[in-house]
């Protein structure tokens, strides 16, 4: 009589694995936590001209904060910005300190491992800036120099998928922000910044810096919005609502007011 308790009670436990694993997947709510929240954390690096940087007065603004705040008004929702450590992007994103990564955020194979990206909404190339009396004029020109770059940057990848550019540096030195680099290399610590292109090109024309960008890019890429993996339902609200900006011309100005004309690319 035990056995057959025992053989009977074994058959409910499989038959209990197979209803369990055949369970119907965790339903994505990931857009109606946000909106029944009332509000979207939106993560960036402060010090990224001209995606989000703070201004004279200290507020935060930025071609991406701009779109982010047409996205936010479109949904009905409260964008709220956090300033992050760029090189821990993805463990703040994952903890849920915030919502997404919004800050000329490169895609990448790697990052695509660890984040959801919408689709590219801008092209970059990674570029080699230099002090414009340097005479410094290639990448061949840079062998026994000091180049800067930000940690955690896509630049530190570009830099690495070049090899033999790499190993003909003199020595590479990573900072927190590219303004820093930048800074350092005015003052002649550095012989060359590694960087964005948009970055680069906006900062020496605000700033009328005597920099001056190589022809020669080590990478080109795309910029996307990163999300959580998990997080599909919220990802594909706020690119459906980049493409409806991008078709009804509102990404289009707001990429006019930035650069002077609209780069933008997600709806091509």
């Amino acid at each position: 009589m035990k056995k057959g308790i025992g053989f009977m009670l074994a058959l409910l436990l499989v038959f209990l694995l197979i209803v369990s694993g055949n369970a119907a997947p965790k339903k994505d709510t990931s857009w109606e936590e946000i909106a029944k929240r009332g509000y979207f954390v939106l993560g960036l690096d402060d010090s990224f001209p001209p995606m989000g940087f703070r201004d004279d007065k200290g507020q935060i603004v930025g071609f991406d904060i701009d779109v982010a705040k047409a996205v936010c008004q479109r949904l009905g929702i409260e964008l709220k910005l956090q300033p992050i450590n760029w090189d821990a992007k993805e463990q703040e994103l994952n903890t849920k300190n915030i919502d997404c990564i919004w800050n000329g955020l490169t895609i990448t194979p790697e990052r695509k491992k660890n984040v959801l990206f919408t689709k590219p909404y801008m092209d970059n190339r990674q570029v080699i800036v230099v002090r414009a009396d340097s005479g410094l004029a290639s990448l061949s020109a840079l062998a026994g120099k000091t180049l800067g770059l930000q940690a955690g940057s896509s630049a530190k990848d570009a830099l690495n998928n070049v090899p033999d550019f790499e190993a003909s540096l003199a020595n590479v030195i990573e900072f927190d922000e590219n303004m820093t680099a930048l800074m350092d290399l005015e003052l002649g610590g550095l012989d060359a910044v590694l960087m964005d292109e948009i970055v680069a090109r906006y900062y020496i024309q605000q700033r009328n810096k005597n920099f001056m960008v190589l022809d020669e890019a080590l990478a080109s890429e795309e910029y996307g919005i990163g999300f959580r993996k998990n997080d599909q339902a919220l990802m594909e609200k706020f690119q459906n609502t980049l493409i409806a900006m991008a078709e009804d011309g509102t990404l289009a100005a707001i990429s006019k007011a930035w650069f002077g004309e609209d780069i933008t690319v997600i709806n091509r």
